[in-house]
Protein backbone atom coordinates (compact mmCIF):
# COMPACT_ATOMS: atom_id res chain seq x y z
CA UNK A 1 0.00 0.00 0.00
CA UNK A 2 1.17 3.32 -0.66
CA UNK A 3 2.23 6.04 1.99
CA UNK A 4 -0.64 8.18 0.40
CA UNK A 5 -3.23 5.40 0.72
CA UNK A 6 -2.25 4.35 4.51
CA UNK A 7 -2.18 8.22 5.23
CA UNK A 8 -5.85 8.12 4.34
CA UNK A 9 -6.64 5.36 6.48
CA UNK A 10 -4.76 6.74 9.62
CA UNK A 11 -6.83 9.70 9.06
CA UNK A 12 -9.97 8.02 8.91
CA UNK A 13 -9.21 6.31 12.09
CA UNK A 14 -8.32 9.19 13.26
CA UNK A 15 -11.86 11.14 12.70
CA UNK A 16 -13.07 9.16 14.96
CA UNK A 17 -11.59 10.69 17.58
CA UNK A 18 -12.20 14.10 15.81
CA UNK A 19 -15.58 12.99 16.39
CA UNK A 20 -15.57 13.21 19.35
CA UNK A 21 -15.10 16.69 19.81
CA UNK A 22 -17.00 18.01 17.02
CA UNK A 23 -14.19 18.87 14.29
CA UNK A 24 -15.09 15.66 12.15
CA UNK A 25 -18.81 16.69 12.21
CA UNK A 26 -17.83 20.66 11.37
CA UNK A 27 -16.08 19.01 8.16
CA UNK A 28 -19.04 16.90 7.31
CA UNK A 29 -21.73 19.87 7.70
CA UNK A 30 -18.92 22.34 5.59
CA UNK A 31 -19.16 19.47 2.76
CA UNK A 32 -22.89 19.27 2.66
CA UNK A 33 -23.44 23.12 2.98
CA UNK A 34 -21.65 23.58 -0.26
CA UNK A 35 -22.71 20.41 -2.09
CA UNK A 36 -25.88 21.73 -1.43
CA UNK A 37 -25.03 24.98 -2.69
CA UNK A 38 -23.50 23.97 -6.00
CA UNK A 39 -25.89 21.33 -6.64
CA UNK A 40 -29.13 21.49 -5.18
CA UNK A 41 -30.36 20.01 -1.99
CA UNK A 42 -31.84 17.07 -3.57
CA UNK A 43 -29.78 13.82 -2.63
CA UNK A 44 -31.22 12.30 -5.79
CA UNK A 45 -29.78 14.87 -8.35
CA UNK A 46 -26.51 15.76 -6.05
CA UNK A 47 -24.27 13.15 -6.24
CA UNK A 48 -21.82 15.21 -4.06
CA UNK A 49 -24.40 15.89 -1.47
CA UNK A 50 -25.65 12.22 -1.53
CA UNK A 51 -21.52 10.86 -0.91
CA UNK A 52 -21.41 13.70 1.75
CA UNK A 53 -24.91 12.28 3.22
CA UNK A 54 -24.20 9.13 3.52
CA UNK A 55 -20.48 9.84 5.13
CA UNK A 56 -22.47 12.31 7.63
CA UNK A 57 -24.69 9.47 8.52
CA UNK A 58 -22.12 6.83 8.96
CA UNK A 59 -20.19 9.01 11.61
CA UNK A 60 -23.44 8.88 13.70
CA UNK A 61 -24.34 12.92 12.60
CA UNK A 62 -27.91 13.67 13.39
CA UNK A 63 -30.12 14.29 11.15
CA UNK A 64 -31.43 17.10 12.17
CA UNK A 65 -28.09 18.59 11.69
CA UNK A 66 -27.61 17.62 8.41
CA UNK A 67 -30.79 18.82 7.19
CA UNK A 68 -29.68 22.40 8.63
CA UNK A 69 -26.76 22.30 6.22
CA UNK A 70 -28.61 21.52 3.31
CA UNK A 71 -30.88 24.20 3.97
CA UNK A 72 -28.12 26.45 4.60
CA UNK A 73 -26.37 25.15 1.25
CA UNK A 74 -29.95 26.29 -0.89
CA UNK A 75 -30.43 29.14 1.04
CA UNK A 76 -33.45 28.15 3.00
CA UNK A 77 -31.89 28.57 5.95
CA UNK A 78 -29.43 31.95 6.68
CA UNK A 79 -25.80 30.75 7.12
CA UNK A 80 -22.31 31.06 6.13
CA UNK A 81 -20.91 31.24 2.75
CA UNK A 82 -18.15 28.92 1.86
CA UNK A 83 -15.38 28.93 -0.83
CA UNK A 84 -13.20 26.29 -2.01
CA UNK A 85 -10.03 27.19 -2.22
CA UNK A 86 -6.75 24.61 -3.05
CA UNK A 87 -3.15 25.40 -1.62
CA UNK A 88 -0.22 23.60 -3.02
CA UNK A 89 3.46 23.52 -1.55
CA UNK A 90 6.34 21.26 -0.62
CA UNK A 91 7.45 18.78 1.97
CA UNK A 92 10.46 17.60 3.09
CA UNK A 93 12.37 15.40 0.32
CA UNK A 94 10.03 17.52 -2.13
CA UNK A 95 6.96 15.77 -1.34
CA UNK A 96 4.27 17.56 -3.28
CA UNK A 97 1.20 18.70 -0.44
CA UNK A 98 -2.20 19.95 -1.85
CA UNK A 99 -4.51 20.93 0.70
CA UNK A 100 -8.05 21.40 -0.06
CA UNK A 101 -10.14 24.49 1.67
CA UNK A 102 -13.81 25.36 2.11
CA UNK A 103 -13.56 28.96 4.44
CA UNK A 104 -15.68 32.08 4.59
CA UNK A 105 -12.62 34.17 4.90
CA UNK A 106 -9.98 33.50 2.40
CA UNK A 107 -7.15 35.62 4.11
CA UNK A 108 -7.78 33.83 7.52
CA UNK A 109 -7.60 30.88 5.72
CA UNK A 110 -4.29 31.45 3.52
CA UNK A 111 -2.73 33.42 6.74
CA UNK A 112 -3.34 30.10 8.64
CA UNK A 113 -1.92 27.47 6.14
CA UNK A 114 1.13 29.71 5.06
CA UNK A 115 2.25 29.80 8.62
CA UNK A 116 2.12 26.13 9.03
CA UNK A 117 4.47 25.26 6.13
CA UNK A 118 6.50 27.88 7.11
CA UNK A 119 6.36 26.50 11.30
CA UNK A 120 7.55 23.61 9.47
CA UNK A 121 10.30 24.35 7.27
CA UNK A 122 8.30 24.34 4.03
CA UNK A 123 7.14 26.36 1.63
CA UNK A 124 3.56 26.92 -0.36
CA UNK A 125 3.89 26.66 -4.11
CA UNK A 126 2.03 28.85 -7.05
CA UNK A 127 -1.31 27.71 -8.38
CA UNK A 128 -0.76 24.19 -10.57
CA UNK A 129 2.71 23.72 -9.87
CA UNK A 130 1.90 20.01 -8.01
CA UNK A 131 -1.77 19.76 -8.67
CA UNK A 132 -0.50 18.28 -12.07
CA UNK A 133 0.71 15.46 -10.23
CA UNK A 134 -2.87 14.43 -8.71
CA UNK A 135 -6.05 12.48 -10.26
CA UNK A 136 -9.24 12.76 -9.27
CA UNK A 137 -10.49 9.51 -7.83
CA UNK A 138 -13.46 7.99 -6.18
CA UNK A 139 -13.12 6.13 -2.80
CA UNK A 140 -15.16 3.48 -1.02
CA UNK A 141 -13.89 2.66 2.20
CA UNK A 142 -15.37 -0.85 3.73
CA UNK A 143 -14.84 -1.84 7.21
CA UNK A 144 -15.15 -5.33 9.13
CA UNK A 145 -12.98 -8.21 10.22
CA UNK A 146 -12.24 -11.13 8.07
CA UNK A 147 -13.70 -9.79 4.71
CA UNK A 148 -13.24 -11.66 1.42
CA UNK A 149 -10.77 -10.26 -0.57
CA UNK A 150 -12.12 -11.67 -4.01
CA UNK A 151 -15.97 -12.21 -2.27
CA UNK A 152 -16.13 -8.16 -2.39
CA UNK A 153 -14.21 -7.69 -5.88
CA UNK A 154 -17.10 -9.44 -7.56
CA UNK A 155 -19.57 -7.57 -5.62
CA UNK A 156 -18.24 -4.21 -6.99
CA UNK A 157 -16.86 -5.01 -10.15
CA UNK A 158 -19.65 -4.77 -12.12
CA UNK A 159 -20.22 -1.33 -10.22
CA UNK A 160 -16.89 0.36 -11.46
CA UNK A 161 -14.64 -1.01 -9.11
CA UNK A 162 -10.85 -0.19 -10.42
CA UNK A 163 -8.64 -1.43 -7.85
CA UNK A 164 -8.96 -2.89 -4.11
CA UNK A 165 -6.61 -2.29 -1.05
CA UNK A 166 -6.64 -4.02 2.42
CA UNK A 167 -5.55 -1.48 5.10
CA UNK A 168 -5.89 -3.95 7.92
CA UNK A 169 -9.35 -3.31 9.20
CA UNK A 170 -11.27 -3.26 6.42
CA UNK A 171 -10.66 -2.37 2.62
CA UNK A 172 -10.65 1.21 0.49
CA UNK A 173 -12.51 0.22 -3.23
CA UNK A 174 -10.92 2.48 -6.01
CA UNK A 175 -13.53 3.72 -8.72
CA UNK A 176 -13.97 6.44 -11.65
CA UNK A 177 -15.54 9.24 -10.01
CA UNK A 178 -18.73 9.26 -11.78
CA UNK A 179 -18.97 5.54 -10.44
CA UNK A 180 -18.25 6.37 -6.58
CA UNK A 181 -21.91 5.97 -5.71
CA UNK A 182 -22.67 2.85 -7.74
CA UNK A 183 -20.14 1.04 -5.80
CA UNK A 184 -21.00 2.29 -3.12
CA UNK A 185 -24.51 0.97 -3.56
CA UNK A 186 -22.80 -2.49 -4.79
CA UNK A 187 -21.35 -2.57 -1.49
CA UNK A 188 -24.42 -1.86 0.82
CA UNK A 189 -26.26 -3.81 -1.12
CA UNK A 190 -24.08 -6.86 -0.54
CA UNK A 191 -23.99 -6.28 3.24
CA UNK A 192 -20.69 -4.72 3.56
CA UNK A 193 -20.36 -1.76 6.29
CA UNK A 194 -19.29 1.64 4.31
CA UNK A 195 -17.74 4.04 6.47
CA UNK A 196 -17.29 6.65 4.49
CA UNK A 197 -17.03 7.50 0.15
CA UNK A 198 -16.23 10.63 -2.25
CA UNK A 199 -13.59 11.81 -4.44
CA UNK A 200 -10.30 11.39 -3.28
CA UNK A 201 -6.81 12.83 -5.38
CA UNK A 202 -4.59 9.99 -6.11
CA UNK A 203 -0.75 10.72 -6.76
CA UNK A 204 0.70 9.84 -10.78
CA UNK A 205 3.96 9.30 -8.82
CA UNK A 206 5.60 8.67 -5.56
CA UNK A 207 8.94 10.11 -3.34
CA UNK A 208 10.24 7.22 -0.67
CA UNK A 209 11.12 9.23 2.20
CA UNK A 210 12.42 8.12 5.75
CA UNK A 211 13.86 8.63 8.94
CA UNK A 212 13.85 12.31 10.14
CA UNK A 213 12.42 13.71 6.80
CA UNK A 214 9.58 11.08 7.26
CA UNK A 215 8.19 12.31 10.91
CA UNK A 216 8.76 15.79 9.96
CA UNK A 217 6.39 15.54 6.55
CA UNK A 218 3.66 13.30 8.72
CA UNK A 219 4.04 16.64 11.52
CA UNK A 220 3.05 18.80 8.87
CA UNK A 221 0.29 16.68 7.12
CA UNK A 222 -1.21 16.43 10.85
CA UNK A 223 -1.18 20.57 11.18
CA UNK A 224 -2.26 20.77 8.29
CA UNK A 225 -5.20 18.68 8.49
CA UNK A 226 -6.48 20.28 11.80
CA UNK A 227 -6.58 23.92 10.57
CA UNK A 228 -9.78 24.68 11.19
CA UNK A 229 -10.63 25.48 7.06
CA UNK A 230 -9.17 22.21 5.89
CA UNK A 231 -11.32 19.63 4.30
CA UNK A 232 -8.57 17.24 2.83
CA UNK A 233 -4.63 16.78 2.42
CA UNK A 234 -3.24 15.36 -0.04
CA UNK A 235 0.15 14.15 -0.59
CA UNK A 236 2.43 12.11 -2.60
CA UNK A 237 4.74 10.04 -0.65
CA UNK A 238 5.58 6.48 0.39
CA UNK A 239 7.18 5.22 3.66
CA UNK A 240 7.39 2.42 5.71
CA UNK A 241 4.21 1.26 7.81
CA UNK A 242 5.57 1.46 10.77
CA UNK A 243 6.79 5.00 10.52
CA UNK A 244 3.04 5.67 9.99
CA UNK A 245 1.55 3.50 12.60
CA UNK A 246 3.77 5.29 14.99
CA UNK A 247 2.65 8.68 14.12
CA UNK A 248 -1.02 7.76 14.29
Amino acid sequence: MSGHSKWSTIKHKKGRADAARGRLFTKLIKEITIAARMGGGSEDANPRLRSAVATAKAANMPMDNIGRAIKKGTGELEGVTYEEITYEGYGPEGVAILVDCLTDNKNRCVSEIRHIFSKHNCKMAEPGAVAWIFSDSGRVVVEGEDIDEEALMEAVMDAGATDLEDDGSGFTVYSAVEDVEAVRSACEEAGYTVAESGRVKLPSNSVKIEGRAAVSLLKILSALDEADDTQDVWANFDMDDSILEEMA
